[in-house]
């Protein structure tokens, strides 16, 4: 719901101890979940900092679970981003700040927001590690590269997309879908694609949630409605693709840091 912080937690505990209970080590939440998206300046009303004990209480439930929910981050007074928190055994293990900020066709949030700096990773579970890239950042594919370059065993992907937000003529539900699955295929690299179901607004948001595998196959899709949707992934097969296709044996940094020099 728009704004309403306190009721989106709830409904945050309540999906928690649901996936918890299944066993889950990795959930995903939606971009800005907590919030709602089109909150232009009630941005300053529904901003957490790090401290705030709303964000601690959904570190506790999550227990060892790793944790991935979408808030509007006050680093300062003033000073607002659209962000990640990854929680996992009672703390905030990392923050991702969003890196690229839409401001073209329905969308404003170079308007509201400030601009992350970092590339963001944590472990899961031994052997596990995971990046984080919120919405846009995936359609700018130098900071999806650069991600990966580090070897993430899984990629989260949480995003707020409606349709014909960006133009009548851009399908965004079929252009995320050759999105993740270009990049699921082309490094390895599971995707988990959270993503929104349901009106805000004169928007509606389709949904489309998804877990892919290291060859871009789908593992588990939502149905049209807000659902918790599981997969299980494998070790081997992420191996066995990147073994197959070794983007980032290939990846030759040194030569596309020469080539980029010339650029600003």
């Amino acid at each position: 719901m728009l704004g309403e912080v306190d009721t989106n937690i709830e409904q945050h505990l309540s999906l928690i101890e649901k996936a918890r209970g299944q066993g889950l080590e990795l959930l995903v939440f939606p971009e800005l979940s907590l919030t709602g998206y089109g909150l232009a300046s009630r941005v300053m009303q529904v901003a957490m900092p790090l401290e705030d004990p709303r964000l601690a209480s959904l570190a506790q439930a999550s227990g060892d679970m790793q944790t991935v929910v979408g808030f509007v981050e006050e680093a300062s007074p003033g000073e607002y981003y659209n962000a990640l928190a990854i929680l996992q055994d009672g703390e905030i293990l990392a923050v991702h700040r969003k890196l690229n900020l839409p401001t073209y066709g329905g969308l404003e949030e170079g308007k509201w927001f400030c601009h992350g700096e970092d590339l963001t990773f944590a472990q899961v579970r031994p052997g596990w590690t995971s990046t984080q890239m919120i919405c846009a950042d995936l359609w700018n594919p130098a900071l999806v590269h650069a991600a990966l370059l580090a070897r993430p065993t899984v990629l989260c992907a949480p995003i707020n997309s409606a349709s014909g937000i960006v133009s009548e003529e851009f399908s965004n539900e079929q252009n995320w879908l050759l999105n993740i699955r270009f990049y699921a295929m082309t490094y390895g690299t599971p995707v988990i694609m959270a993503n929104r179901f349901g009106p805000e607004g004169a928007s509606h948001f389709w949904g489309g949630s998804r877990i892919l595998g290291p060859r871009g196959e789908v593992l588990a899709e939502a149905e049209d409605r807000e659902m918790l949707i599981t997969a299980e992934l494998s070790r081997t097969a992420i191996a066995k693709a990147r073994f197959e296709l070794p983007t980032h044996r290939d990846a030759d940094t040194p030569l596309i840091r020469e080539l980029m020099a010339g650029y600003r």
